[in-house]
């Protein structure tokens, strides 16, 4: 009888311990998934916390450029990889990149000759001639820029699973300062609006330094 007794004991024990782990399967599986819908969230939810150290100020540089314009740009960037021997379908990867960002142009002062700036005796009438300007570096603005569309091989899908390649989206952006930058550079009004713009910050100093004659012009650009 007591044999009886702890056999069903510990059957009802067995039945008690699969039901929990079941059930504790069944919470763990509900929980990934209200983790995968959109627009739901677990009670209580996380939380983020900066601990980031404040900046550090490592050193002062004077300015020796001024950028009198800048163009906001877009440009769609299209990148297709193919494998040699396999077809697309298998490996290969095509990416549809919108680049947004900006180019500055500007005047580099640091190149101004020793007899760029002329003055007479009489300190009211000045010559200056400024090397002409020039567009600086592409940037491209993460927060308008995005992957529009990005269309894989099964082969390359299965590797993004257990590897991320950061170095794919780097490339994306390399290229898309240097289409940014070639937008810039054919047209034809930024440049000349940077001259403009440098012409006039100068005039307006130099008449608040007494300048009343004042002739300002710039080197023809380098082919």
């Amino acid at each position: 009888m007591p044999d009886r007794r702890a056999s069903r004991l510990q059957t009802q024990s067995r039945r008690l311990l699969a039901v929990g782990l079941i059930g504790l399967a069944v919470v763990v599986i509900a929980a990934v998934a209200i983790r995968a819908l959109p627009g739901i969230n677990l009670p209580g939810g996380t939380r983020t916390i900066d601990r980031s150290q404040p900046a550090i100020l490592k050193s002062i540089a004077p300015l020796k450029q001024f950028r009198a314009a800048t163009a906001n740009l877009q440009v769609i960037v299209e990148v297709e990889k193919d494998a040699e021997l396999l077809p697309s379908i298998l490996k290969g990867e095509k990416s549809l990149f919108v680049a947004a960002g900006n180019v500055d142009a500007g005047v580099d002062f640091s190149q101004l000759d020793a007899d760029a700036i002329r003055v007479d005796e009489s300190r009211t009438r000045v010559h200056i001639t400024l090397p002409a300007a020039r567009l600086y570096d592409a940037r491209v603005d993460p927060s308008r820029s995005r992957v529009y569309d990005r269309d894989r091989g099964i082969v390359d899908r299965i590797e993004s699973v257990f590897e991320d390649s950061p170095t794919e989206d780097r490339s994306l952006l390399v290229l898309s300062e240097t289409k940014l930058r070639e937008a810039a550079a054919a047209d034809k009004e930024l440049l000349p609006t940077a001259e403009r713009n440098t012409r006039a910050m100068l005039e307006g100093l130099l008449r608040g330094l007494g300048f009343t004659d004042i002739t300002i012009e710039f080197e023809a650009p380098e082919s």
